[in-house]
């Protein structure tokens, strides 16, 4: 197992219970205690964690995998759900996107739309993540709009007022949500405030919003609102979803695409 690949694991058992010890950690990884302890102090000392005798636990107390390490995390599900979320997107069309796994995932499926592939543009593209406006702007036939503030190291999003000058003066044909949760009760969320305004926003300016989740994301809460479910038209998903929240999904009007 490569260090990086190393890295990411401890991070989501880091994640899933709180802390870790050494040998937990080197048991589950099947690597040496030795090599676990130089895992942790490298990665506390890029504060990833807290250092621990004997092991770590999370860094703080509202704790968010930074993008960088949640990659890997439910790869084939994202992909499929990015393939169907780009199938609803037309040539021409102006979409924004969010930041987050998926939705890069989403940004990649339309790079490589045989339709997409020429036009004046063949498609535009608003975004506030960084990562996405890199991996499209070598895109020629698409337009890249990139909203302005301040960088959030986490998801590599640009949040903040500046933005609000941009996405005020703008109309999209869809929204395409990258979310930590989405329930039909309490809508929308992500872990940031701020980052949670700038989705906001974009939803505001869009025809339709779509929500891109997991299934592991729906009937969850999060810190900060995107919007209420009543103003997403589709949830794009897998196929281990419940269908009993499918069903709740529906009932309150949205669409859903369970892939």
């Amino acid at each position: 197992m490569s260090r990086d690949a190393r890295w990411k694991a401890l991070l989501e058992l880091l994640v899933e219970r709180g802390r870790l010890d050494v040998e937990e950690a080197a048991a589950e990884l099947s690597v040496s205690a030795a090599t676990i302890r130089r895992d942790f102090d490298q990665l506390a000392e890029q504060q990833m964690l807290v250092r621990t005798r004997g092991g770590a636990v999370v860094h703080g107390v509202s704790y968010e995998l930074p993008l960088r390490y949640k990659t890997a995390r439910r790869a084939s599900e994202k992909q499929r759900i990015a393939t169907a979320v780009a199938d609803l997107v037309a040539p021409g069309e102006a979409v924004g996107l969010t930041g987050g796994t998926t939705t890069t995932e989403v940004a990649r499926a339309l790079a490589v739309r045989g339709d997409l592939a020429t036009g004046s543009p063949a498609l535009t593209v608003v975004t506030n993540a960084l990562n996405i406006a890199n991996e499209l702007a070598v895109r020629p036939q698409f337009k890249i709009v990139v909203t302005g503030g301040v960088a959030r190291p986490q998801s590599y999003e640009l949040i903040g007022p500046l933005a609000d000058g941009v996405l005020g003066q703008i109309r999209l044909d869809a929204a395409v949500l990258g979310v930590v949760a989405f329930d039909v009760v309490h809508g929308a969320a992500a872990h940031d405030e701020a980052e949670a305004a700038i989705n906001r926003l974009l939803c505001e300016r869009a025809e339709r919003v779509v929500v891109a989740a997991d299934s592991s994301k729906l009937g969850q809460r999060a810190f900060a609102r995107i919007c209420p479910a009543r103003l997403v038209d589709t949830l794009v998903t897998d196929t281990a979803v419940d269908p009993e929240a499918v069903h709740r999904f529906e009932e309150a009007g949205i669409r859903v695409v369970a892939v």
